[in-house]
């Protein structure tokens, strides 16, 4: 099950659950929408990888008995920030981003 992060991992701005704005990589880093296509265009600065739009989370458990949406699996509360520098990142993108994320 997705974490949920609450914030784009690079300009901090807040991705609640239901925003249309998160992208996340394989392994869950995530990132604003606007960070994805201006500084990282899609490039993700630990893994390499490609984003993709952050699947919204129910908020009603539409199915009884299965405990499921947000009252049963609340979204992430921890920030995330990149540990990389700015100019590290722009190496690490510069480096790859001719590269489609199939072929990373």
């Amino acid at each position: 099950m997705l974490e949920l992060r609450p914030n784009c991992e690079l300009c901090d701005c807040d991705l609640p659950p239901h925003s249309a704005d998160a992208r996340i990589c394989t392994y869950e880093c995530t990132y604003c929408a606007r960070c994805v296509e201006t500084v990282l265009h899609n490039v993700c600065p630990t893994c390499g990888g490609g984003f993709a739009p952050r699947p919204i989370r129910p908020r009603t458990a539409w199915r009884k008995g299965r405990h499921l949406g947000l009252a049963h699996h609340p979204a992430g509360a921890t920030r995330h920030h990149t540990p990389f520098t700015p100019e590290d990142i722009k190496q690490h993108v510069d480096r790859i981003k001719h590269l489609a994320p199939k072929d990373r």
